[in-house]
C-alpha cells in the first residue's frame, strides 16, 4: 500500500474512533439524566408493562392525598402520600415545600424511587392553577383528553380569529 495512502486510513479511522467514542460518552452521560414520568398507578402496576426498579431516578405526578402530610418538627421533613385514580405511593421530602402546596392539590416530584411504594425526592413542584392539568395526568385522573384550545370550537370563527 502506498505510505500516503496508508497515512490518510489511520487518520480517517482514527478520526472515526475518535467520534465514536465521544458520542457514545455523550449518549452514557445522557441515559444517566433521563427523569421518567410516572403516574402512583404506573409506579405499581408498570408503565406499558415495564415496572421502575428500586433505585431508578424518575419524576411522579399526582394528588396530594388529604390528610397524609406529616411534618417532623423539628427538621424540614416531610412525606406525604401521592395517588391518581388507584394506588397510593409515598413521597419523603426534606426541604421547604412551595407556597401552592396544599392537601388535595396536583404537585409533581422528582427522585428516587426507594422502595415499590416509596419515592425519595429531592424537587417538589405544585401547580400553579386549579384548572391545568398535564395531559397524560389529566388522562389518567379524569379520563378527558387534551384538547388545544384552538382546535376546541372550530363551528365558532369569532372565537379563533380574536385576539386579547
Amino acid at each position: 500500500m502506498n505510505p500516503r495512502r496508508k497515512k490518510r486510513l489511520i487518520t480517517v479511522s482514527a478520526i472515526v474512533l475518535i467520534l465514536g467514542a465521544a458520542i457514545g460518552l455523550m449518549l452514557y452521560a445522557l441515559s444517566q439524566n433521563i427523569d421518567l414520568f410516572y403516574t402512583p398507578s404506573e409506579i405499581i402496576e408498570g408503565k406499558e408493562g415495564v415496572i421502575p426498579e428500586v433505585g431508578q431516578r424518575l419524576r411522579i405526578g399526582g394528588m396530594v392525598v388529604p390528610g397524609s402530610v406529616k411534618r417532623n418538627e423539628e427538621t424540614l421533613d416531610v412525606s406525604f402520600d401521592l395517588q391518581d385514580t388507584g394506588p397510593i405511593v409515598t413521597v419523603s421530602y426534606q426541604g421547604l415545600l412551595p407556597d401552592l402546596f396544599r392537601e388535595g392539590q396536583g404537585i409533581v416530584a422528582t427522585g428516587v424511587l426507594t422502595k415499590k411504594n416509596h419515592i425519595q425526592a429531592h424537587e417538589v413542584l405544585a401547580k400553579h392553577d386549579e384548572e391545568y392539568m398535564p395531559p397524560e395526568l389529566a388522562e389518567k385522573m379524569k379520563g378527558i383528553k387534551h384538547v388545544n384550545p384552538n382546535q376546541a370550537n372550530p363551528n365558532n370563527e369569532q372565537q379563533q380569529g380574536a385576539k386579547y
